[in-house]
């Protein structure tokens, strides 16, 4: 897979791992827990993505999909701190 894929799916992605943090804040929580929220919940879905691409085959496959997966939902928490701080 190429870095355009990764962008092309990573955008969506990205928003719909916004929507469900946003989803768990209306249960009301806060803070630090809705940021660890994020990560795991970025996570999933980028194992998740990665998985219906192609099924990992060794460590650096394995270790490519979880690192897919942690930066969609870092990003997806710093984009939660910038909004946040907006408010």
């Amino acid at each position: 897979m190429d870095f355009q894929q990764y962008v092309i799916a990573g955008v969506p992605l990205l928003f719909v791992v916004l929507g469900s943090v946003e989803f768990v804040k209306s249960f009301g929580l806060k803070g630090n827990v809705v940021k660890v929220i994020s990560v795991l919940i970025g996570l999933g879905f980028g194992i998740g993505y990665q998985l219906s691409v192609a099924m990992p085959v060794g460590f650096a496959g394995w270790f490519a999909v979880t690192v897919f997966g942690v930066a969609l939902g870092l990003v997806a928490s710093g984009i939660y701190d910038v909004v946040n701080k907006q408010k």
